[in-house]
């Protein structure tokens, strides 16, 4: 019997330089064979102030861990008809689909009239 290996995602962050981000956006490099999450867990680590004893008897930081998950949101919008998914926007904090759609595209007009000039 062989044991089937599930891909674990790696999330990733372009390096430029010495501690210098190129950007902020991490990337997840998805092999030729997997597809991306559509779901991420990530343990949020957040140190409580307090100690602990450790093995020898140091003292360890205690760190609070909580389970956070992410969604999709393409996978989302492709799966949810326009009203859920608005909810799921407004959730966010994020305007309706619609509106943001038309403001992507006077952005990008503006960028076009600007690159004509």
């Amino acid at each position: 019997m062989t044991e089937e290996k599930h891909w674990v995602p790696e999330i990733m962050y372009e390096n430029e330089g010495e501690d210098v981000l190129s950007s902020h956006i991490p990337f997840i490099p998805v092999p030729p064979h997997e597809t991306m999450p559509r779901l991420l867990f990530i343990f949020e680590s957040r140190e409580t102030g307090e100690v602990e004893p450790g093995q020898e008897g140091e003292e360890l930081s205690v760190v609070q861990m909580d389970l956070h998950q992410y969604a999709d949101m393409l996978h989302l919008k492709t799966n949810l008809d326009e009203e859920t998914y608005n909810k799921v926007r407004h959730a966010l904090a994020l305007e309706p689909y619609r509106m943001a759609v038309q403001k992507g595209q006077e952005i990008s007009n503006r960028i076009l009239d600007n690159i004509k000039e």
